[in-house]
């Protein structure tokens, strides 16, 4: 049995070098404004694709470019010199939903994926994409008797991509969820001129909302639900039907997401999907691991459409629910390779003796410690305060370009 893979999102190098350091087996990202999160994260541009390869594939880690916003005749030919610059960085896959872009990408070569976006809900849909596509994501409203009933009559149909291989099915198992229909929303669009299908997302179903009958005037108001902001995805808890539904390919939402969230996510899916292989996938391990989960940035959790429940499963708060946050402590001033030793000068809140930290950077990607013992001044401390210069014994190097934060209870 082919072990189910998992793709990690990726906005920013920070997130990149999060997503390879905790186990994914493939990242996603975007380039520039062609893609849905133009606006949610940094982005990379065309010059970044040959080191986010070199990094990735150090690490045996597949790369898929993510070019699945609306297309109009004043992108193709900027999607043409995207696309050749993704076939000589060697990227492995693109993530598409317009015919151009699929067309340009199978004309020089470069294998596809089919978006969401394009809300493949179908076996005749599979095999009229299967002509185009090696990979289909599948629409996020199905449930996993429908994923099942479609992986089972690709294996019996012997439903092939361009390459000669089975059709591959990946589905989305954890991340935000958009009240639309795949995410075709167009509340932006009409309310700011800003569309969520060219990546420009206000996320207005995020807000609380009052709603009046027009006629008499009478007014509703939702107690403690956003009514059109749906909970987070998470199918940690039943990943075990996940894969008995035949998914190849498990996809993890968050390109807008902090590098600490794409590490802690992947991390933890990581040693979920190992468990379920290792026949170790236990309910006192997915009680754990929810507890980490809860710790990263999240508006709740629900499993979505997958067990085929009711609507309701809305948000109680604006923005996240997460356990923990961070607060910026410092920066990196230098590192003694020899001795393991990174400075950092402290700029904002103290840190002490017990505190967790984390260190992030577009190299360092997102690292977790508990500081046990460190140095100011050359002497052990047991406080470190604004305009202290303190060196901390670490497993890994630090960079100028680093940022220190302290890790506290929301």
């Amino acid at each position: 049995m082919t072990k189910m893979e998992l793709m990690a999102p990726a906005g920013n190098f920070e997130s990149l070098q999060a997503a390879l350091d905790n186990g994914a087996d493939s990242v996603y990202f975007g380039v520039d404004q062609l893609n849905m999160r133009a606006r949610a994260s940094i982005n990379f541009t065309m010059e970044d694709l040959p080191e986010i390869t070199r990094r990735s594939e150090a690490k045996k880690v597949k790369t898929y470019l993510t070019l699945n916003t609306i297309i109009y005749d004043h992108d193709l030919s900027l999607i043409k010199t995207l696309l050749n610059k993704a076939k000589v960085a060697g990227i492995t896959a693109v993530i598409a939903s317009d015919q151009a872009v699929i067309a340009s990408a199978k004309e020089i070569g470069i294998s596809v994926h089919i978006s969401t976006q394009l809300n493949v809900t179908n076996i005749e849909t599979v095999k009229f994409y299967s002509l185009f596509a090696e990979t289909m994501v599948l629409s996020r409203e199905l449930s996993l008797r429908q994923v099942k009933k479609i992986t089972e009559q690709i294996e019996r149909d012997q439903i092939k991509g361009p390459s000669g291989e089975l059709v591959k099915i990946e589905i989305f198992g954890h991340g935000a969820l958009c009240m639309a229909v795949s995410g075709k929303c167009y509340l932006s669009l009409h309310s700011d001129n800003s569309s969520a299908n060219r990546g420009a997302c206000k996320q207005n179903c995020r807000k609380k909302y009052t709603v009046i009958d027009q006629e008499t005037g009478f007014e509703i108001e939702i107690d403690n639900e956003y009514m059109m902001s749906p909970k987070d995805l998470c199918t940690l808890d039943f990943l075990d039907q996940v894969m008995d539904a035949g998914i190849q390919i498990l996809k993890i939402e968050g390109r807008g997401r902090a590098p600490e969230y794409v590490a802690t996510v992947t991390r933890v899916y990581r040693a979920a999907i190992d468990a379920l292989y290792e026949d170790t996938f236990s309910s006192g391990k997915v009680d754990a691991w929810m507890e980490q989960l809860a710790t990263v940035y999240n508006r709740g959790f629900w499993s979505g459409y997958y067990l085929g429940q009711k609507l309701g499963e809305w948000s109680k708060t604006s923005g996240s629910q997460a356990t923990q946050k961070k607060v910026y402590v410092g920066k990196g001033v230098h590192y003694f390779p020899k001795a393991g030793i990174a400075e950092f000068k402290i700029e904002a809140y103290d840190i002490k003796k017990g505190d967790k930290l984390l260190v992030t950077g577009p190299t360092t990607g997102a690292k977790e410690l508990q500081l046990n013992e460190f140095f100011v001044d050359e002497m052990s401390a047991e406080k470190a305060t604004k305009g202290d210069s303190c060196t901390i014994k670490l497993p890994f190097r630090v960079r100028l370009s680093d940022k220190l934060y302290k890790m506290v209870e929301a």
